[in-house]
């Protein structure tokens, strides 16, 4: 699998594309619609993914079918297949109530959006976000191994690896 990162928008968000053959998962369309075309070209799309609806993540949704678009409303906590993608699903509140993370085991990736980045976690502060969840759903990835990527909703990259040894969020849950 392919991992593409189109960064979007005024508070630069990550929009990811996954590519097998020519079939894509775009996940987390921020916004910048015509980027966002251009890089789709003439690719099947097996499925739009929406972390979280906050208004970054969520921009250029109307390029989209309503038939293409799967979210936390949509998708079950369980292995998923989506054409040429299979995923686990894995509801994650904390920084939204409506937050979900996905697990590509086979590629080692997790996109969590605005669940976890470098060395610390989203905001609870804002609109149905909660601490207190937030650390659950911590407890709730501690099964994926170190080596697994973290593609996050800002910024860059990281591994489960690295955050349990240098985000403060993941040693309070030990």
């Amino acid at each position: 699998m392919k991992i593409e990162t189109l960064v979007v928008g005024s508070i630069e968000t990550n929009c990811y594309l996954l590519s097998i053959d020519n079939h894509l998962l775009i996940i987390d369309p921020g916004d910048d619609a015509s980027k966002i075309k251009e890089a789709i070209k003439d690719k099947i799309i097996d499925g739009v993914i929406v972390t979280h609806h906050h208004f970054d993540h969520v921009g250029a949704l109307f390029l989209f079918s309503e038939e293409q678009i799967y979210d936390y409303h949509n998708l079950k906590e369980e292995e998923v297949t989506l054409g040429k993608f299979t995923f686990d699903v894995l509801y994650t509140p904390g920084h939204k109530s409506d937050a979900i993370s996905l697990y590509f085991k086979k590629d080692k990736a997790f996109f969590g959006g605005d669940f976890i980045f470098y060395e610390s976690i989203g905001r609870t502060d804002l609109e149905t976000g909660n601490l207190s969840e937030m650390m659950e759903s911590l407890k709730k990835v501690s099964f994926i191994p170190g080596d697994v990527t973290i593609y996050p909703g800002h910024g860059m990259t990281t591994t489960f690896k690295h955050e349990r040894e240098a985000n403060l969020y993941f040693s309070e849950i030990k």
